[in-house]
């Protein structure tokens, strides 16, 4: 299957992604080969990589899975295991997991000895559509998410889409929120699809959902304009996963599932703000809640969000800023949300 090309590297897949990370090994002559894993891509993933990778690993990072390990704790570990393992500038780091895993591994690596090689693997869905493309590392604070980073390309990234069978149905369904979104900021053709038929391993519909997302990054790799499309559903999406993951009396969510209610609360907000039709706005909702369980808001749960709306990275002058649709395939950036429009959207979300 054709390879995407990025800004300074190549996303391969299945038989090239074997070819090309074996040469690349073989042609750089690094110091130290370092494997970053959790307990889950350890026990489900390694075996599958051994049998990809034709070289000899001189070192095994492992950390604990989770959004709530993303943290700078979490990197201090790596910092000292990479230097206590003789970690030098000619060394590289592979990334076998998900998003948490390969977002903080290249900020680990984009930051040791002032950077270091690193490669991706990603292993759910979430991380080979989403993760996969344009370079952004980093670590939460707190429950805050990806408050710390940098943009940093890896050398490349390889989607194997034989690591989709280790995961659950849960894991699986949260990447695909990631694929529904890329129809609906740019491909209404590819929405439409992926709606009428649901196929969570595609590699096909994967290639493309990475074809999507790279065209944006290529017209504007340091987020300065159209690549804010991106972050439809997210506003509100990672204020909602926030919120419930420092929550004790809510469930924890996977971030397609808080992103999932923010496309529909996001998708409200554009029917008022933007001329998104009834229709399309139904049409978004029904197909989100096909895959997705409603969450729960109580007016209390509600005010806490809206507070945590502060933190989003993309503010700017102390304005909070919304990507919202115009219609199905074509998303507008940098929209002010009068503030009575919250609360019609989470009662649109709830009826």
């Amino acid at each position: 299957m054709e390879s995407v090309k990025s800004q300074s590297y190549e996303v391969h897949l299945d038989e090239l992604a074997k070819a090309a990370i074996n040469q690349h090994i073989a042609n750089k002559n690094y110091s130290k080969i370092f494997l970053l894993v959790d307990e889950n891509t350890k026990e489900h993933c390694l075996p599958i990589f051994k049998e990809i990778f034709d070289h000899s690993i001189d070192s095994l990072l492992e950390i604990k899975s989770g959004e709530e390990n993303k943290h700078i704790h979490t990197c201090l570990q790596l910092w000292e295991d990479l230097s206590n393992f003789d970690g030098d500038r000619k060394s590289i780091l592979i990334n076998l997991g998900g998003g948490v895993l390969t977002d903080m591994g290249g900020f680990v690596a984009s930051t040791f000895k002032r950077g270091i090689d690193f490669i991706n693997i990603p292993t759910t869905l979430l991380s080979m559509v989403d993760a996969s493309i344009g370079g952004k590392t980093g670590v939460d604070l707190g429950s805050l998410k990806n408050q710390v980073g940098v943009i940093n390309q890896p050398q490349m990234v390889l989607i194997f889409p034989k690591f989709l069978k280790t995961l659950d149905a849960r894991q699986t369904k949260s990447g695909y929120a990631e694929m529904l979104k890329h129809g609906l900021i740019r491909d209404k053709a590819y929405w439409e699809d992926i709606v009428a038929k649901a196929d969570f391993t595609d590699a096909a519909r994967i290639q493309k959902s990475i074809a999507i997302k790279n065209d944006v990054v290529l017209q504007d790799p340091t987020e300065q304009g159209v690549r804010k499309i991106l972050n439809f559903g997210h506003t509100l999406g990672h204020a909602i996963e926030s919120y419930c993951l420092d929550n004790p009396n809510k469930k924890t969510l996977l971030h397609g599932e808080a992103i999932a209610a923010g496309m529909i609360l996001e998708g409200y907000l554009s029917h008022e703000l933007r001329g998104l039709s009834k229709l399309a706005l139904d049409e978004i909702k029904k197909a989100f809640l096909t895959y997705f369980d409603k969450v729960e808001f109580t007016e209390d749960d509600i005010d806490a969000i809206l507070q945590l709306l502060k933190y989003d990275k993309k503010n700017s002058h102390g304005n909070v800023n919304f990507v919202l649709l115009q219609d199905i395939g074509n998303a507008a950036t940098d929209i002010k949300i009068p503030e009575e429009l919250f609360s019609k959207a989470f009662a649109y979300y709830k009826e």
